[in-house]
């Protein structure tokens, strides 16, 4: 059944317009300078502190670098996150997760 899932999103999106994020379950990022980021989709995080915030995704991880973070909102799969945001860095799975 799983194998069977691929292709139906990919055909749901092309001819039903729906968004990949969506369908694929991919996480969506938005940034309003470098003082709010908005990730929407992640599993869970795994590091936070005032200068770094890392959160796991379905396929890798997210690495957020700044300073003075504070998480204003947090959700089960969304996340509010203030302060200086310096660097937005995607790790694929194959990466090193350290």
């Amino acid at each position: 059944m799983g194998k069977l899932m691929g292709p139906v999103r990919k055909w749901m999106m092309q001819h039903m317009q729906l968004p990949a994020d969506v369908m694929m379950d991919l996480p969506r990022i938005t940034m309003i300078g470098q003082l709010h980021i908005y990730i929407e989709n992640h599993k869970g995080v795994l590091r936070f502190s005032t200068s770094e915030l890392r959160l796991l995704l379905k396929q890798g991880q997210v690495l957020i670098k700044g300073d003075q973070f504070v998480i204003k909102t947090i959700y089960p799969e969304e996340l509010l996150l203030e302060g200086r945001i310096d660097q937005v860095i995607y790790i694929n799975d194959s990466d090193d997760h350290s």
